[in-house]
């Protein structure tokens, strides 16, 4: 009775199937057969106008390839279907966000840019943004800032790939699940119980007593930013110790025979070397900070003076019905992450022309 009750839903689940299996099979004989068709019709044209040209057997030189229409068609339909995700995954949405954000609650009527208003003339909004802003500075900086430690400490170690891995473990853990993990550390119980926290345990071993440190503003803060970095500081050791490996080992002995000693290592050849992928990891890590959610939800659901632009517009948009709202501090966040975006496209730009 129970399996008869559930085959509607294995019915539409076993077309779901069938329907992915039959788009994305015919989707990759598309890309194998059009691809093949055009290649062949190229080579017949070439050949078919050298041997036009030349004769069988001819010195003449066979003419140089010109663009064809065919080619073009052979182009636009590689680009067609990232031209098709683009707008349907990233330009609609963020024009149509950007009129909701011009909307009311209801997105029934016209409200201008009252929403923005509102955004920056509300005290919880502007200690959201503060909160942002705190993370876009801190995290970068100290995740690059251990990572840069950790590469340089590990970097011709004795176990190096094991530090490696273990440093970059963090990594592939989600967000959700890296603040389930943290929020046990944190775990308070009261005096006269024993703490499964493992700070209050250390609070308590010391004579202290078990406190709740995600209730204390701004100390919860900068308590949810320490799992931001202890997650991507990982991150900063791959890259930067790949970059520090990549130095010519001529720069380095010349260095060495110059008798500079470590810290004039570090600071006047290591870290001009590596500056192009700091850069790299400093933007990385700043835009993943700007779109943090999942840590704050986890943690505190953005309680006790925690929340985030990111955390605040999921609760405008879908707890509170506020779409207007919402949308206006997403159009902020997308706002905020376009200079970020533009600096890396440039930088990485200077990069390939020197």
């Amino acid at each position: 009775m129970e399996f008869a009750d559930e085959a509607p839903k294995l019915l539409m689940l076993l077309y779901g199937l069938v329907a992915f299996v039959v788009v994305v099979g015919g989707l990759l004989l598309l890309l194998d057969a059009i691809p093949n068709y055009f290649a062949r019709r190229r080579e017949q044209r070439l050949i078919a106008a050298s041997t036009a040209k030349g004769g069988p057997g001819g010195d003449s030189p066979a003419p140089v390839a010109r663009p064809r229409r065919g080619e073009g068609l052979f182009a636009a339909f590689f680009l067609f279907p990232a031209i098709v995700l683009l707008l349907i995954g990233l330009v609609v949405p963020a024009v149509r966000t950007t009129l909701l954000s011009l909307m009311d609650g209801g997105s029934d009527n016209w409200v201008g840019l009252r929403n923005y208003g509102w955004m920056f003339s509300q005290p919880e909004i502007l200690d959201v943004l503060t909160n942002t802003l705190m993370w876009v500075v801190l995290v970068p900086l100290l995740a690059t800032g251990m990572g840069l430690l950790y590469a340089v400490l590990v970097d011709k170690a004795r176990f190096e790939a094991i530090a490696k891995s273990l440093i970059f473990m963090p990594m592939a853990i989600s967000f959700v699940g890296a603040g389930i993990i943290w929020k046990f550390v944190y775990a308070y119980r009261s005096e006269e119980q024993e703490q499964i926290g493992l700070l209050n345990q250390i609070a308590v071993s010391f004579g202290g007593e078990p406190k709740q440190w995600l209730l204390n503003s701004p100390l919860n803060t900068l308590l949810l930013i320490a799992v931001m970095v202890w997650i991507q500081a990982g991150f900063a050791m791959v890259v930067l110790s790949a970059a520090i490996k990549a130095i010519p080992a001529e720069i380095v002995e010349a260095a060495r025979l110059d008798g500079v000693n470590a810290w004039q290592m570090f600071r006047r050849v290591t870290l001009p070397s590596i500056r192009p992928a700091l850069i790299v990891v400093v933007v990385t890590i700043s835009i993943a900070t700007l779109k943090v959610f999942d840590i704050v939800r986890t943690m505190t659901n953005g309680n006790f003076n925690t929340s985030v632009i990111a955390n605040e517009m999921y609760n405008q948009a879908f707890r509170f019905g506020q779409v207007g709202q919402g949308s206006a501090l997403a159009v902020f966040l997308f706002v905020l992450v376009i200079p970020i975006v533009i600096y890396q496209i440039r930088n990485l730009r200077q990069q390939r022309e020197g």
